[in-house]
């Protein structure tokens, strides 16, 4: 399914950062994965997610956000999941590295963000209107990225399921302080981790369409 897959040390200010990287042949955009609430790049959604991206021919790079020692740290506290400043000053700086990675370099960049990490990829959006193309989030926080909504200026996905009632609200009243193109899909039956039957292979779908759409400019395969 991809051409090249490895897993990289990225420097990102004082830390080093891991992450898993992998191309697709004649790939036609790299998405960034921001995980949250205590996730990694080890979280078995948002690998099946980046699996169905690469067969539709998108590069995908799923990072971990927080140190080992941090990881620790949040494992008793708690604290470092929502500092959504910290996450999205990275989620930035991964993003700003992609463009000159030897790997996926020259790719249109598009974020993809759970839970907290897509109040930190939606911040990190709103400070690079250039720098990336079209943003997704699955079962988000986005009211956590307070005023940085209004300068969103990418087309924006927020995927809820219909049973995460508390998140559902946050994503509608989120909508209506992003002046960008901004859709908001309601995947039946599902709560928050879209455990149910078919839940997640609809959220991929979803996610892969908008992709392509946005940064690749066609059409999902048939």
């Amino acid at each position: 399914m991809s051409e090249v897959e490895l897993s990289v040390r990225m420097p990102v200010g004082d830390v080093v950062l891991d992450a898993d990287v992998a191309v697709p042949r004649q790939a036609r955009g790299a998405v960034l994965f921001a995980h949250g609430s205590g996730s990694g790049r080890h979280s078995p959604r948002n690998r099946y997610v980046a699996g169905e991206l690469q067969r539709a021919g998108l590069a995908t790079v799923l990072a971990d956000l927080l140190t080992v020692e941090e990881e620790r740290v949040d494992a008793v506290t708690g604290h470092l999941r929502f500092d959504i400043g910290l996450l999205a000053d990275r989620v930035g700086a991964l993003a700003d590295r992609l463009p000159e990675d030897e790997v996926v370099g020259g790719l249109p960049v598009g974020l993809f963000g759970a839970s907290t990490g897509a109040a930190a990829a939606l911040v990190a959006a709103a400070t690079r209107p250039g720098g990336v193309g079209a943003v997704v989030s699955r079962g988000g926080r986005p009211d956590l990225a307070a005023g940085a909504l209004r300068s969103v200026r990418q087309p924006t996905l927020l995927i809820v399921g219909e049973r995460d009632s508390v998140v559902l609200d946050l994503n509608r009243e989120a909508m209506r302080a992003i002046s960008a193109p901004v859709r908001l899909e309601i995947v039946p039956r599902a709560t928050h981790l879209f455990e149910e039957p078919g839940a997640l292979e609809t959220v991929a779908r979803l996610a892969r369409d908008w992709f392509l759409h946005h940064l690749a400019g066609g059409a999902a395969p048939a």
